[in-house]
């Protein structure tokens, strides 16, 4: 890994203009790190926590206090913690389908969802596939303003429209592969606020991929009644091999169950297999991790904008997720950054990534992901739709000192191709 004195140089600078911004984020780990060991002490967490269980898994000790230690943790009145669950995407359809009901209606208040959703959704694939709408659950959109707030009014109008029963009103806190700003847990709250003044009855329900313990509090805090995500994300601090969380108010967690496992057995079954300890020390983990995934995209920020590349958020921003969204300009800019990642990889660094018709996307898209676990977001990966204004999405880095290597890597691969230059924007 040969970088140019002028790239190096920029590292440098970097760093030294990122102090401030780095001892913030320091000091959230702190305090999200404390609140874990205070939830380990008060559950009693001992060695027999890691022991195996097979067959149904009753009474899972390590298994069901993982779940009152997440709840604690993100503020909730309950969790629910299974390695069963294989990503992020079945993870929110255990939510949808737990909470949703045929007449219902799903109100996406913060544009449309993740791409993998759509079929979730029904918004395409094929009919009788199993979709909420083939299951007689109807779906509207409402859009951020144009300056990235929730939109209330836009919300009453499309809650009120005649013959519409709108139940839930679903956020995704990241941008996914939209170009727009993460929202806050605080705004979220805000979002809970106007539902619960609206109508009791309705469900509020955060797709929060990405953004735990990088505030000082989580959606669930604020009131949400289910915040959800991926273990091989931040919660899984680079530990996890599998698996995904529903956190919230205790009912809405309870019928999530039913609908992972049956009514009746709900959370109460689910073998682990041994491997419960690597769910605890990633949890343990999981504040300094994403505190480095952080270090690496306000890094990455600085650099690429220094290449004149448009980022969001900036370099001095303070984030509500690990994303970093990084507008290329082109498909030759963003391949070029993507099979930098890679090359600056632990693993797969010898590998040149494509763009590929992938499931569940309706673009092309390239990925650049060396990661010691398949599909882990919070290890350092890259990557975007084939589609204008050719975005990479970078997110991750178990490690700063890794995370700085791999953007230099990428920014000298922008180099090396003639497709950009420093040109000193952050001066």
């Amino acid at each position: 890994m040969d970088f140019e004195d002028s790239l190096l140089r920029l590292g440098d600078a970097a760093e030294a203009d990122l102090k401030e911004r780095f001892d913030e984020i320091d000091r959230i780990s702190f305090l999200h790190t404390k609140r874990i060991l205070e939830a380990f002490a008060r559950h009693k967490v001992s060695d027999a926590c890691f022991n195996p269980t097979s067959g149904y898994g009753y009474d899972d000790l390590g298994r069901d206090k993982l779940d009152l230690i997440f709840a604690d943790v993100f503020g909730a009145e309950k969790a629910l913690v299974r390695t069963q669950i294989v990503n992020g995407t079945q993870a929110l359809t255990v939510g949808l389908f737990g909470l949703l009901r045929p007449g219902d209606t799903m109100l996406s208040v913060a544009g449309k969802p993740y791409d993998t959703l759509e079929q979730v959704i029904g918004l395409s694939g094929r009919p009788g596939d199993g979709s909420l709408k083939d299951f007689g659950v109807g779906y509207a959109c409402v859009e951020l303003t144009k300056d990235g707030k929730l939109d209330f009014p836009k919300m009453e109008a499309e809650i009120d429209k005649p013959g519409r029963k709108v139940r839930m009103l679903f956020v995704q806190r990241s941008k996914g592969y939209l170009n727009r700003r993460t929202l806050t847990s605080a705004e979220i709250g805000e979002l809970v606020a106007f539902a619960r003044a609206k109508d009791p009855g309705l469900y509020v329900v955060v797709d929060n991929c990405y953004g735990e313990f990088v505030e000082e509090k989580e959606p669930s805090a604020y009131g949400a009644d289910l915040v959800i995500g991926s273990l091989i994300k931040n919660p899984g601090g680079g530990m996890a091999e599998t698996g995904g969380y529903l956190a919230g108010r205790e009912r809405a967690v309870e019928l999530c169950s039913y609908r992972l496992t049956s009514p009746g057995t709900g959370g109460e079954v689910g073998a682990t297999l041994g491997v419960n300890k690597s769910l605890y020390k990633g949890l343990f983990y999981a504040p300094h991790t994403t505190a480095q995934a952080l270090k690496t995209a306000h890094f990455a920020a600085y650099v690429f904008e220094a290449l004149g590349m448009e980022v969001e958020p900036g370099w001095k921003e303070r984030r509500a997720d690990i994303i970093l969204a990084v507008r290329t300009g082109s498909p030759e800019a963003l391949c070029a950054l993507c099979r930098g990642i890679q090359a600056g990889s632990p693993v797969d660094a010898y590998v040149t990534p494509e763009p590929w018709d992938m499931p569940g996307y309706t673009d092309r898209v390239i990925m650049a992901a060396g990661a010691f676990t398949q599909g882990s977001s919070i290890e350092l990966s890259a990557d975007g739709p084939l589609r204008p204004p050719y975005t990479a999405y970078l997110q991750g880095g178990l490690t700063y000192e890794s995370g700085k290597i791999g953007i230099l890597s990428a920014a000298q691969a922008l180099l090396d191709a003639g497709l950009c230059k420093i040109g000193g924007t952050n001066a």
